[in-house]
């Protein structure tokens, strides 16, 4: 008889909403401590000033997503976090201190907004040393055995183990008859087949699983100690399903014939609603753009004069939806005829890039013009960014499903900008493919403004190319 232990365990999406929840009762708590001990009464805790304080909580939730405090990664690191909660606290009492009609009037003593932009950022700290000395402790770990192949446990167990810090793989069964000379992995301890059941009581492992291409190759012993696992209730998943749970990308390295298993695409891509939606916000960010473009074409142009030296549009083709050419219009960043011996993958450091070029890819301003290309219908303002036709058809023989990205319409930002770094390789292009092709397997108004956040967090954090 197994008896399993259960584990309390935080999932991803969990431990997200622990930290808001966290932060704004910190926050709350915080303000309170200043009423009990100081002479504060800008803003008080009370029914009356609930919209006070609930446009508080709106402005801590957007600027705190803004600038990764909810980036789980970093928020195991106190360092990263208690710089990140200076910056999220400065915009917030700007912000709300310049929304007087909404937030309290301003205290006759100044030193008081001192010590409310204080509270916070000690609220918050003190709440994230909380969250790392008592959640991500090995108490709440999720403690995981691996059932596959040998030969490919180091590339499961890498991918896993960078994604999620409490999601700890413990060990492995391998799936495969044992051979005379059996492949070996030494980065993660191994056991034996015969044990399986035992290990999970033995280990207190809570979910098992399944990182096998085939399943044909699983023993007969292996599978019916999954068959009684699965009869008993226990946790079982298959790799795939938790690799893109965790990682918020396809694996479509592990897809072969069975590919229509992996692309259940969204049911937005035909909602009527969520595209009248979309087209709405198209086109009234493009509008808002273009006319703060305007604002700063006379600076671009100026800067484009004395440091760029030539042209300062560029227009070049790349491929939208349904593998449809278009022409594509941007602030030129590269010295005339950068590709003059043909195309090439630009990289990180390009010395074609001009100086002031570097800027403006930095600060997103190259993209500008582009909002002339959502309002036409030829882009979105989301979705995966358009490629030129030359790396399609390269990228299209080596990379399997490459063209499926070109389902939907391409976008200014897409999931894969906000997601990782700048693409200057096939290797790149597949670890893009993979977020493109999760956002549109998955896209919907909220993995949007998810997208429209982790944007301005790029910009801010001068991130990208």
């Amino acid at each position: 008889m197994m008896n399993q232990r259960k584990n309390i365990h935080f999932e991803v999406s969990e431990r997200k909403v622990l930290l808001r929840i966290m932060d704004l009762v910190m926050i709350f708590l915080g303000i309170y401590v200043l009423e009990l001990f100081l002479d504060f009464d800008y803003l008080s805790i009370t029914i009356k000033n609930s919209s006070q304080l609930l446009l508080l909580g709106i402005y801590v939730s957007i600027f705190a997503t803004v600038f990764e405090l909810y980036d789980l990664q970093k928020a195991s690191l106190l360092e990263a976090t208690f710089k990140n909660t200076v910056i999220t606290a400065s915009i917030v009492v700007l912000f709300y201190l310049l929304t007087p009609y909404f937030s309290p009037f301003l205290p006759e003593e100044r030193i008081q907004i001192l010590y409310f932009y204080l509270s916070i950022i000690t609220a918050v700290t003190l709440g994230r040393i909380a969250y790392i000395y008592l959640i991500e402790t090995p108490r709440f770990y999720k403690r995981v055995l691996l059932v596959g192949e040998v030969s490919n446990i180091e590339t499961f167990t890498t991918a896993i183990n960078e994604s999620d810090p409490n999601y700890k793989i413990i060990g492995f069964i391998s799936s495969e008859a044992s051979t005379e000379q059996p492949i070996r992995f030494k980065g993660l301890k191994e056991f034996r087949a015969e044990d399986f059941l035992q290990i999970i009581n033995i280990e207190n492992i809570s979910e098992v699983l399944v990182a096998s291409f085939n399943s044909e190759a699983i023993t007969s012993q292996v599978y019916q100690d999954l068959i009684v696992l699965l009869e008993r209730g226990f946790k079982i998943r298959d790799y795939t399903q938790v690799y893109e749970e965790l990682l918020h990308k396809v694996p479509i390295q592990f897809v072969g014939k069975d590919f229509y298993k992996y692309f259940p695409y969204s049911r937005s891509n035909e909602n009527k609603l969520y595209i009248f939606f979309r087209r709405s916000y198209d086109v009234t960010i493009s509008l808002i753009g273009i006319a703060l473009g305007m604002c700063v074409l006379p600076l671009i142009f100026l800067g484009n004069l004395i440091a760029n030296k030539g042209p300062l549009f560029y227009v070049q083709q790349r491929i939208g939806k349904n593998g449809k050419p278009f022409k594509i219009i941007k602030l030129r960043t590269m010295i005339v005829n950068a590709e003059q011996n043909g195309a090439i993958w630009s990289t990180i450091n390009d010395k074609r890039i001009t100086r002031f070029g570097k800027f403006l890819r930095h600060t997103r301003l190259d993209e500008i013009p582009q909002f002339y290309n959502v309002i036409k219908g030829d882009m979105c303002i989301i979705g995966p960014r358009p490629e030129r036709p030359y790396f399609v058809n390269e990228l299209a023989q080596i990379i399997p499903f490459y063209e499926t990205r070109h389902m939907v319409k391409p976008g200014l930002t897409g999931w894969a900008q906000v997601s990782t770094r700048y693409g200057s390789s096939v290797e790149d292009s597949l670890v893009k493919l993979q977020y493109d092709l999760y956002y549109i397997k998955h896209r919907s108004v909220f993995l949007d403004f998810s997208i429209a956040i982790k944007t301005l967090s790029t910009i801010l954090y001068y991130r990208g190319q």
